[in-house]
């Protein structure tokens, strides 16, 4: 899949640094990757590639190579593909060096590049933020990305036992990536932790399936830990005033909130996973008390007591 991307943007920086539409017998000859032995074999890869572009956005246009329109050849006007100077201030710059240092995709950090492309980077002397790692196997990733872009089925192993899913989406969710979508042959969607997934492959058919309309992965997805789990509970937690702020920004978007006199708030929330939900409410120490439902109330306290 490594070779594939090179490609591509072998293919992509050829096209913009061409002074005028160049041929496909050009592309071939040129562009690193595309050293095929049969023209069909070289076609079809060819194909594929223009395709992969389109739908990734590039302004990929067939032109005529002369006055006459003879031949034809390939072209990305740089006026539909390069995004004019946004002329930012100093203080956005700043926010975007600040937001490109914290996050981070394989654990490496962000490139200053792109942010010299948009006007230079900002004079920081203070040492790096804390920063929210994105995971890491890019080459996975880009595996994963293409099944999902390319509507291919993907086979892997899961939980020990073979998979062949439909890769309707991609989404990243505290620490880590998730593919969403269903098994083959069942219309159920299921979420598969990429670090847990081995033995990834391809299949070549393009366009095996079609993504129901309007369909959202990351909504697949619970946006709490105590969400994801087999339980269908529903509980009250009181917060005290002091840490109310903190509990309100924690609280996921379908928790109903009731703010008291005192400052404190009572949060009512949907549990799947009690000893999630548990760990989560003792984080707070003494500031979170769970009113209800009494069992996990008990559940709560057995834990106190037993740190204790």
């Amino acid at each position: 899949m490594q070779k594939v991307i090179e490609r591509i943007l072998n293919l992509l920086a050829f096209l913009l640094t061409a002074a005028r539409p160049v041929t496909a017998d050009e592309i071939r000859m040129t562009v690193a990757g595309y050293d095929q032995d049969s023209d069909d074999a070289w076609r079809r890869m060819f194909e594929r590639d223009k395709d992969l572009l389109r739908r990734l956005g590039v302004p990929l246009e067939t032109l005529p190579t002369d006055t006459w329109g003879v031949e034809h050849g390939y072209a990305v006007p740089r006026g539909r593909y390069a995004l004019p100077d946004p002329e930012l201030s100093d203080e956005e710059r700043t926010a975007l060096w600040l937001a490109a240092k914290v996050v981070r995709l394989g654990g490496g950090a962000s490139g200053p590049d792109a942010l010299f492309k948009l006007g230079g980077a900002p004079l920081v002397t203070a040492g790096e933020p804390l920063a929210a790692d994105l995971g890491s196997g890019g080459e996975v990733l880009a595996d994963l990305f293409v099944a999902v872009t390319e509507r291919r089925k993907a086979s892997f192993i899961y939980a020990e036992r073979p998979r062949l899913a439909l890769a309707y989406g991609l989404v990243h969710r505290r620490g880590h990536w998730y593919v969403v979508g269903p098994e083959d042959g069942s219309t159920t969607i299921k979420v598969f932790r990429v670090d847990r997934m081995s033995g990834l492959d391809l299949e070549d058919e393009v366009g095996s399936f079609e993504r129901p309309e309007g369909f959202r992965a990351g909504e697949a997805i619970p946006e709490a830990p105590w969400e994801a789990g087999p339980g269908d509970a529903e509980a009250v937690v009181r917060f005290d005033q002091s840490i109310a702020w903190w509990a309100r920004h924690q609280l996921v978007g379908g928790s109903v909130v009731t703010d008291r006199p005192d400052g404190s708030l009572d949060a009512r929330l949907r549990v799947a996973n009690p000893e999630a939900f548990i760990g989560w409410v003792l984080s707070f120490d003494a500031d979170a008390e769970i009113l209800e439902p009494i069992e996990l109330r008990a559940r709560l306290l057995e834990k106190v007591r037993a740190a204790g």
